[in-house]
This record gives structure tokens, sequence and C-alpha cells, in this order.
């Protein structure tokens, strides 16, 4: 029976995700066909067709994985509502699942990603609630940049180096 948490169904889905992140390092996502993607990960079509719609719909449950892991990090502050603005937290993930992200980045993910949240009431605070659109796209895209840096680079520095490059740019702030 193929239910959802049938082992081998689990065992198969995660090969051809891990396939699939393999050739998305080689590969743009248009060239990946999905009997390639099958014949590197031991399956056939019908399993692949059975649990993903097209390669889009794989490149989107990737997504959603990450998405949905990075938020459980900080699941505490989602439900307390206080922002600590633990970056380390954030740059050990990035360093742990370097594939993943890179992966994010190139499917250009980033353009609407839900990694980085934004403290709504501190931005007000400091901005004196003045263009916080414009202070709050100033920082995703900086934060963005500086992850895609580090990345690029195999995240040479460490998650501790990085998270006080990010706080040495909002020194004299509270």
């Amino acid at each position: 029976m193929n239910t959802p948490n049938n082992k081998r169904r689990r065992e198969s889905v995660e090969r051809m995700e891990k396939v699939f992140l393999d050739l998305l390092q080689t590969k743009e996502l248009g060239q990946i066909t999905v009997s390639e993607l099958c014949k590197r990960a031991g399956v056939n079509r019908t399993t692949f067709y059975a649990n993903f719609a097209d390669i889009y719909a794989l490149a989107d449950s990737i997504r959603d994985k990450l998405e949905t892991n990075l938020a459980e990090l900080y699941q505490e502050e989602i439900t307390s509502g206080v922002n600590s603005n633990d970056y380390l937290k954030l740059f050990r993930h990035i360093q742990a699942n370097q594939i993943f992200y890179r992966t994010y980045f190139k499917l250009g993910y980033d353009n609407n990603y839900k990694i980085i949240a934004y403290d709504m009431e501190l931005a007000k605070r400091h901005f004196q609630n003045r263009f916080i659109r414009y202070h709050m796209e100033f920082f995703k895209s900086g934060l963005t940049s500086i992850i895609k840096l580090w990345l690029e680079g195999g995240c040479q520095e460490t998650p501790e180096e990085m998270f006080e490059i990010v706080k040495s740019e909002y020194q004299g702030r509270e």
C-alpha cells in the first residue's frame, strides 16, 4: 500500500530529492528531466508522478521543507511573538544545509521568500515609524546578499563570524 508514511515511499522521495539537488548543482531547472532524475534515483516514472506533478512541484516541495524546517528553529519566537534577532541560529542552519540554501536561491525563491522575518515593531521604534517598507527591504536584501556571498565562498567563515558581521551593521541601535 502506498500511503504517505510508507517507508519505501519515503525512501524513494528522499532519493529523488537528493538526486534532484545534485542535478541542480550543475544544471538549470529547465534542463532536468523526469526520466533522467528517475534513472539516477533508481525509481520508476510512475513513482515520481505518484509524488509530484512535475519537476517544478518537486522544487516547490523542497522549498516548502526548507521553510518549514527553518520555521521550526524559530517556533518559540513565533509562538511568543518575541523576536530575539538570533541570526546565529540562522547561520548555523545555513552552514549545515548549504545545498538546500544554494538550491533555494538558485531557483529564485528568495524573490518572495519566507526565510527572514522582519520585526516591524522594532523597526517602527528605530525609524520613528517612517519609511518602514524601505528599511525592511534594505535589511532583507542585505542579509540575503550576505548569505548568498557566504554560500558562494563555501561558508568558510564560521556562523559566529557571520553573526558578528550582521551585528556590526546594526551598531548604535538598541
